[in-house]
């Protein structure tokens, strides 16, 4: 039986980054003839990027893209090469695979389904493409054959699910291709990365290796592509029911090649063991797109406002990481490289010496603070090597304080301005932190976590501020453990003191000992409401019914939470508006931009929490 060479080529791509884009992409071309190499596969959109939003709505866009494609050409002799790359009819825009070989293109296969779920919105760009339907189209004054086109390569026939195509059940092309004695199907993917999403992309390749009776061959795209999605490289391929190939995800390289030697009637061999860390996972993915967030937006590093607190100690921790990770991979030199850093290298150099250029941080103690917080974030500033800055607020409080109580001729007293004296110590941070941000041509990490940033416990343009904010779009209850993981797992001592204190954003005096979850209601119980109300969209009255068999919380308690949440998570929608952007981490999110849209005025669930308190408890 005759062997056909295969093989995956992940990419990190930039929408715009026309000549970086490239090179990617003939790289990895050149390392797969090296590799011997005869039929390679490219994720979804990878000429272009996915994330290229409303470009794709030009027309100078796609045809741009168009002269990249042909730039491939005199690369594919004795090499078949499938890319993405969107292609324009008239007024039409399709998300294609072309097909390149032997210095022609051999045709285009087009999308038939499309995403429009959660961070999706393909519809507003493409069109679907209609299944059994082929036509041709002119590529500079050739007509080359496009639509639901199969290919064959050394008496091997192929087709394509892109993405999407291949989530859709019963109604799948694949069906399709199996009926037309396909022998190997590619799945070309700008798939985004989420914790767990992996182990569910493994279950859909090895089954429909079994099911449409062939090998399945799955890439997707790598890297923190244009800001908010992650892509996690992944490369997988399963025959007969098992899984032979699966590569390490989120790499920090700008492209991958891996390769697989491809008979129709293969010998026995072992599936690979798969395993799946949540923790892992997301570390991963955030060390990786602040990586890219970073040298992709030509910063020099990072500045955070490191309070000793859970959220800004996690994002210390993350960026630290981020550093060991790269270096592990890249190396010294390269990693600098990649990040476009100029730190010079000699013996002494280490990797705390590189997160001190990288990460700088400032505890800002206002006269609420404590000693705890201090030693603890100094503590964790110098375990990670991070610059370290200590400076009081006070004298800023006191002034904008003054001047109020001269205008208005009267004190400000915490009995009757509670709200007003907390926010005025989050916010007069904000501008002295910017300031270092500026002077060090840097990012600033804005602290907001999703279980706060749901009920609006931020202070708009204090905590809140930030060129990304790289925690927002996972809960609090998992960022806790997360610090729990990271000093056991990942061997970050520094995070000891962190980890013994109590969540409070020590805004009110000492003496009143004031705590996040005393201010809004367990975490835990916030991530239980969140889940119903706003990945499940299930209204209060269902929620309370739910979570009463599930949780050891009294009914009339668990209503006033329910109450709360609703309450808040409505009043502070033009807060959400204005969150810096975030990663999406999770299988939902809450960024009005990319996952969940709501009205920023409404009537604030009047009546489904008056129907919640008619239910006898």
């Amino acid at each position: 039986m005759s062997i056909l060479k295969i093989g995956g080529a992940t990419v990190n791509q930039t929408p715009l980054d026309w000549e970086g884009n490239l090179k990617n992409i003939t790289d990895a071309i050149t390392e797969a003839k090296s590799k011997g190499i005869e039929l390679l596969c490219f994720p979804e959109l990878a000429i272009t990027g996915y994330g290229s939003e409303d470009l794709f709505l030009s027309r100078w866009y796609p045809e741009k893209a168009f002269g990249q494609l042909k730039k491939l050409l005199p690369l594919t002799k004795d090499i078949t090469v499938c890319i993405g790359v969107p292609v324009r009819i008239g007024e039409l825009l399709f998300n294609c695979t072309a097909v390149l070989e032997d210095n022609k293109v051999l045709g285009f296969m087009a999308k038939q389904f499309l995403a429009i779920d959660g961070v999706h919105y393909e519809f507003r760009w493409f069109t679907p493409w209609k299944a059994g339907k082929i036509t041709s189209l002119d590529f500079y004054g050739t007509s080359v054959p496009f639509g639901d086109i199969v290919f064959n390569k050394k008496g091997v026939t192929y087709g394509f699910e892109i993405c999407e195509d291949a989530w859709r059940g019963d109604l799948r092309p694949g069906y399709r291709l199996k009926d037309r004695n396909v022998d190997l199907i590619f799945n070309p993917s700008a798939s985004h990365f989420a914790m767990r999403k992996s182990a569910h992309r493994e279950e859909l390749v090895i089954e429909s290796s079994a099911s449409l009776d062939a090998a399945y061959f799955y890439v997707n795209l790598l890297g923190n592509e244009a800001g908010r999605m992650i892509f996690d490289g992944e490369v997988l391929f399963a025959q007969n029911g098992k899984l032979l190939v699966k590569n390490k995800l989120l790499s920090y390289k700008p492209y991958q090649v891996y390769d697989w030697d491809f008979t129709k009637s293969p010998a026995p061999s072992p599936a690979i063991d798969s395993s799946h860390n949540q923790n892992e996972e997301f570390t991963a993915a955030v060390c990786l797109a602040l990586f890219d967030y970073m040298r992709k937006s030509r910063s020099t590093g990072f500045v955070l406002s490191l309070s000793g607190g859970a959220d800004s100690s996690s994002i210390a921790t993350l960026v630290a990481e981020m550093v060991k990770r790269g270096v592990r991979e890249l190396g010294l030199d390269n990693f600098l490289k990649r990040a476009h850093l100029t730190i010079s290298l000699d013996e002494n150099t280490t990797i705390k010496s590189i997160v001190k250029h990288v990460l700088t941080t400032a505890y800002q103690g206002s006269e609420n603070s404590s000693e705890d917080t201090l030693a603890s974030a100094r503590c964790l500033a110098e375990s990670l090597g991070a610059t370290f800055y200590d400076w009081k607020i006070s004298e800023e409080v006191s002034s904008y304080t003054q001047k109020i109580e001269t205008a208005i001729d009267r004190k400000l007293t915490w009995s009757q301005d509670d709200i007003t004296l907390q926010n005025i110590q989050a916010r007069v941070r904000a501008p002295v932190i910017w300031m270092l941000a500026n002077l060090n041509n840097a990012l600033l990490l804005a602290t907001s976590n999703r279980s706060e940033g749901d009920v609006g416990y931020a202070t708009m343009d204090g905590d809140t501020s930030g060129s990304i904010s790289p925690i927002a779009a996972v809960d609090k209850d998992f960022i806790l453990q997360w610090l729990r993981w990271a000093e056991e797992e990942l061997g970050y001592e520094g995070l000891r003191r962190v980890n013994s204190l109590q969540p409070t954003a020590e805004l009110r005096p000492q003496e009143q000992h004031q705590t996040d979850e005393q201010d809004l209601m367990p975490y835990p119980v916030i991530v239980e409401i969140e889940r119903l109300a706003i990945r499940d969209r299930r209204k209060p009255a269902d929620i309370y019914l739910i979570l009463k068999q599930e949780l050891d919380i009294s009914p009339v308690q668990l209503k006033n939470y329910i109450h709360k949440f609703f309450r808040l998570w409505s009043r502070n929608q033009w807060k959400r508006e204005r969150l810096a952007p975030s990663f999406h981490l999770d299988d939902f999110n809450v960024d009005p931009k990319t996952w969940c849209r709501f009205p920023i005025l409404s009537g604030g669930f009047t009546e489904e929490l008056h129907e919640l308190d008619q239910i006898d408890e």
